[in-house]
């Protein structure tokens, strides 16, 4: 098995009618996807808002989390601020957290030269397992396989990578050229099957808060040389990745309006993401009902 295993939640952050933070809500929600089907969470990335999560409250939801299930959780580290990184990933190992996640800093748009020496600091801040994000839409600067490949060689706790570029062809040269143990994790849901296919481990998934079972058996099915069946799986999850994140409802947005439709209680967005419509919730409610997630619901809502 992968270090974090082969589905790993990007988990939601809970917040309350009047926007606060709600601790015992993440302990609800982590310990609902520690029961159906995520291997690992990682908790304040983009689908957790971390963003708009202040230190204290990100500080807070690491432990809170850590302590709420035993599936390894990831903390999100990353800003665009090394001295900043370092800070929360100090924080981070005393939180307990398993690993951290590592975005490429964001807005300030670093040279490679830059984005080397950013990584290889916050590494070695710590001795948690490192993941890098590669997520260019988001931050405006590739990592890019070359980069990765020398970070994996260079960097013993630099273990693996969430690769949200939409590259397979490039997902499929760093596993060929990366140390042995080294792990490429799918960072979009709707190439998951791609990525699996070309030697990537796993998935780190905003679905999988709905369709954790179905990315799970749709993994194990390929690697057991079922490809038709890992096809047939991968069609029936076609609907959640339309849904999962649009021009007018982008991640998390569709994320909490599905963990809203599952009982779960983790309210809306905090701005600058709107409020989510009604209409939002039943565009849900029809996704989760044609996997058959709502009556399992009732079961799994602790």
């Amino acid at each position: 098995m992968p270090r974090f295993g082969s589905v790993v939640t990007a988990m939601v952050t809970p917040f309350g009618p009047d926007g606060s933070l709600d601790l015992d809500a993440a302990v609800t929600v982590a310990r609902h996807l520690a029961s159906t089907g995520s291997d690992a969470l990682v908790v304040a990335g983009t689908t957790g808002e971390g963003p708009v999560l202040t230190d204290a409250e990100r500080i807070e939801l690491f432990r809170a989390v850590v302590g709420a299930v035993t599936i390894p959780v990831v903390a999100s580290t990353g800003t665009n601020d090394t001295a900043h990184s370092i800070m929360l990933t100090k924080e981070a190992k005393a939180s307990g957290a398993d690993g951290i996640l590592v975005v490429t800093p964001y807005y300030n748009r670093p040279s490679a030269a830059g984005l080397s020496a950013h990584f290889r600091a916050v590494a070695a801040a710590s001795d948690l397992p490192v993941v890098l994000y590669d997520i260019p839409v988001r931050s405006g600067r590739r990592i890019g396989p070359g980069l990765t490949l020398e970070l994996a060689r260079d960097v013993p706790s630099i273990v693996a990578v969430k690769d949200a570029t939409g590259d397979v062809a490039s997902a499929a040269t760093v596993v060929a050229g990366s140390p042995a143990g080294f792990e490429v994790y799918c960072g979009d849901d709707s190439l998951t099957l791609p990525f699996v296919a070309v030697g990537g481990v796993g998935v780190i998934s905003v679905a999988a808060h709905w369709a954790g079972p179905q990315f799970a058996e749709m993994i194990t099915a390929h690697r057991a040389g079922e490809v038709e069946r890992a096809m047939l799986i991968n069609q029936r999850l076609v609907g959640s990745y339309r849904f999962q994140s649009t021009e007018d409802y982008p991640n998390p947005v569709p994320a909490k309006a599905a963990c809203r439709v599952l009982g779960l209680p983790v309210g809306q967005c905090r701005l600058p993401n709107a409020v989510a419509p009604g209409s939002l919730d039943e565009q849900a409610r029809a996704v989760l009902s044609e996997l058959g997630r709502l009556d399992a619901a009732h079961q799994t809502v602790a």
